[in-house]
């Protein structure tokens, strides 16, 4: 593969881009159900639509992960300069014009989906950058806005009617990509017991709450319950690996793994507000996920 080209496909994070479109698909799914509409029939009238609204996301993703970069570089040439800019195989510049031209087609589809939709992505955007350009070296705010990040993505997709109803469900994941941002301090320079102890803390809260939100309003846990017990296995096996031997090699992966199983949370929403078989599609995003992160960095 060109040194450039993968590059450039380095600064997007191929591997978490499916992550993105998961929320997506989760978010319409949730919205869906609670309108009565059935997902199969609103996906064969309204395929173009969620499209587009999938892609939205994945190019906002790619966008921030760019600026991530950009604001990172300084860093980066010391502690990780195998990435794209330090490296050289991508000019900064030109890194911050493929960020702004992968926000701004965010941005435009989000728009011509519902004008709901093309709002959260203007909030969410600015979400991202205030994340990469600030809050990111803060220990409790840095966290706290890039699970507002991953929230609103969730939003994004329960937008895709034009109206917003159970809001408070985008909560879970602003708990969960917090727990995911506490393990990641320790990525560099290991010894974070502390922060993946309160990250099992709040993992706990995130299971225990989809089960609670989903009770709440269709009994079926049931069909739930494996999708939960994978999700949960996939975040603490790495997680209690990290703290019983504490070294950034460690600590990377069970970022990667929290990072990863993104997809299961998601398939775990549409288990429960929809069907089994349905959640067992989504998890064929996970393979793929799986598969790029052979290729490319998560974090």
């Amino acid at each position: 593969m060109n040194s450039v080209l993968k590059g450039y496909l380095q600064l997007m994070r191929p591997a978490n881009l499916p992550t993105a479109a998961a929320d997506i698909l989760a978010g319409i799914t949730i919205i869906l159900y609670l309108r009565n509409i059935d997902v199969l029939t609103f996906l064969s009238d309204h395929g173009g639509v969620v499209l587009l609204l999938v892609l939205s996301s994945v190019a906002l993703y790619a966008g921030g992960v760019v600026f991530n970069d950009v604001f990172d570089a300084k860093l980066d040439a010391i502690e990780r300069p195998e990435r794209a800019i330090p490296s050289g195989r991508v000019l900064k510049r030109n890194a911050i014009v493929f960020g702004t031209i992968l926000m701004f087609v965010g941005v435009a589809l989000a728009f011509k989906c519902t004008l709901l939709s093309g709002i959260i992505s203007v909030i969410l955007s600015t979400a991202i950058l205030t994340y990469d350009g600030y809050f990111k070296q803060f220990g409790i705010a840095g966290p706290l806005n890039m699970g507002i990040c991953r929230g609103l993505n969730l939003l994004l997709g329960m937008s895709i009617l034009g109206s917003l109803t159970h809001w408070y469900i985008s909560l879970v994941p602003v708990v969960y990509i917090f727990a995911i941002t506490l393990i990641s301090r320790g990525e560099v320079h290991g010894d974070n017991k502390k922060h993946i102890v309160w990250a099992g803390i709040l993992y706990a809260i995130v299971i225990f709450s989809i089960a609670l939100i989903v009770m709440q309003q269709k009994d079926n846990l049931l069909v739930l319950l494996p999708f939960l017990l994978l999700f949960g296995f996939l975040i603490y096996s790495p997680l209690i690996k990290a703290y019983k031997e504490n070294s950034p090699k460690n600590i990377k992966k069970a970022v990667m793994g929290g990072v990863l199983s993104l997809v299961v949370m998601n398939a775990c929403w549409v288990a429960g507000f929809s069907n089994w078989y349905l959640a067992l599609a989504f998890l064929l995003l996970l393979p793929l996920s799986m598969l790029l992160s052979k290729l490319f960095a998560v974090t």
